[in-house]
């Protein structure tokens, strides 16, 4: 895993070039916004049980067949694999987004991870509604601006690029 600046660092040395304008640009944003962003993994973080109960409660609304017998959340030990799943995704979000580079997600989370629930059965277009549901309820969660000791300001780009890591979550498993 690589965070923004050690990439940034290791593409200009795989060139031979030092790094540019538009690079240290990029980087000085990233520390300008670093509390933004600081905040808004750490309320994630700290939220994560709520919002991957949320989600999951939300998926099993919209698909109860997921819950019946036959389904693929049937039994206590299948919905509680399923909300493991759901959580260990939310965890590689949060470290991507600390990072501000999905490699991490990738790389630790995503890689073989549609072969998987292939195999073992698992509907990915459920799973991916269900890191759907996690984005919406995190974003919400994460860009709330009532919320007590977060830094204020526009958030806009972070929450879009906090969106950008659950879609690609959602795609990898769909």
């Amino acid at each position: 895993m690589l965070d923004a600046f050690a990439k940034s660092v290791a593409q200009a040395d795989n060139r031979g070039e030092f790094l540019n304008s538009g690079q240290f640009d990029a980087l000085a944003n990233m520390v300008k916004e670093g509390n933004k962003r600081i905040d808004a993994v750490n309320r994630v973080s700290t939220n994560a049980s709520n919002i991957v109960t949320d989600a999951a409660r939300s998926l099993f609304e919209d698909q109860p067949q997921l819950i019946q017998p036959g389904g693929n959340a049937y039994t206590n030990r299948r919905a509680a694999a399923c909300l493991r799943d759901m959580e260990i995704i939310l965890r590689y979000v949060t470290y991507a987004m600390m990072a501000g580079d999905p490699s991490v997600l990738d790389d630790r989370c995503l890689n073989g991870l549609r072969e998987t629930y292939q195999a073992l059965g698992v509907p990915g277009s459920s799973t991916a509604a269900g890191v759907q549901k996690m984005k919406d309820i995190a974003i919400a969660i994460a860009n709330d601006p009532n919320a007590e000791g977060i830094v204020k300001g526009d958030c806009s780009a972070l929450m879009s690029e906090m969106a950008s890591y659950f879609d690609r979550a959602a795609a990898a498993v769909a």
